[in-house]
C-alpha cells in the first residue's frame, strides 16, 4: 500500500463512511427542469397547471437521483403524451427560500423547434395540467409570473447567444 495514495485508494471503506457521512448533513437542494419549445412561428409552448396560479413552462420536478434532462424529458412525456429530445442546457437558475420551499436549482433545456405535426400531437394527458398552448413573448410575458418570465427571457437570449448561464432569482450573474 503506497502511503502517497489519495484516501479512497489506502482505505476505501473509510473513504465511503466519509462520503456517507457528508451526504447525511450536507445541504440537498431541490432541482426543477423545464423545456423551452418553440413552434414553427416561433411561439413558446406554455403549460397551464392546475395546482399553480399562473402559466408555466413545461417541465417538472427531479426524482431522488435523477438528472435534470431526464426529468425534463420524463415530465413532457407525462403531462403532454409527447417523447421529447432533451437538447442543450440554456438556463441554470438558483432560486432562494420562499415561503415554505427551501432553496432550489431550477433548469430550461432547449426543446427545439416543433414542427406543425408534433405540435398537434401534444396533449394533456395529466391531471396535473388544465391546458397547454403556444404563445407569442406579449402573451407569454403575461402569463408568467416574474422570476420565471426572467429565466425564460434569458433562455431565449442564451439561444440567440449560444451559450448558457447562471441566474440568482432569475437575473444573470455576471462573471467576477
Amino acid at each position: 500500500m503506497n502511503p502517497e495514495a489519495p484516501l479512497y485508494e489506502r482505505d476505501p471503506e473509510a473513504w465511503n463512511m466519509y462520503l456517507a457521512e457528508g451526504n447525511a448533513k450536507q445541504a440537498r437542494k431541490r432541482v426543477g427542469a423545464d423545456v423551452l419549445i418553440r413552434d414553427e412561428q416561433e411561439r413558446i409552448l406554455l403549460v397551464d397547471p392546475k395546482y399553480k396560479p399562473d402559466w408555466d413552462l413545461p417541465g417538472g420536478m427531479a426524482e431522488a437521483n435523477e438528472s435534470p434532462a431526464a426529468a425534463a424529458r420524463r415530465e413532457i412525456k407525462e403531462e403532454l403524451g409527447f417523447d421529447l429530445e432533451i437538447r442543450r442546457l440554456l438556463v441554470v437558475d438558483w432560486v432562494p427560500p420562499h415561503g415554505p420551499w427551501d432553496d432550489s436549482l431550477m433548469f430550461i433545456f432547449d426543446g427545439g423547434v416543433l414542427s406543425k405535426e408534433q405540435a398537434a400531437r401534444l396533449q394533456v394527458v395529466s391531471d396535473e395540467l388544465a391546458a397547454h398552448r403556444f404563445s407569442p413573448l406579449e402573451e407569454v410575458e403575461r402569463l408568467l409570473r416574474p422570476y420565471v418570465l426572467d429565466r425564460t427571457r434569458s433562455a431565449l437570449q442564451a439561444l440567440r447567444e449560444g451559450c448558457g448561464s447562471y441566474l440568482v432569482y432569475g437575473r444573470r450573474q455576471e462573471s467576477s
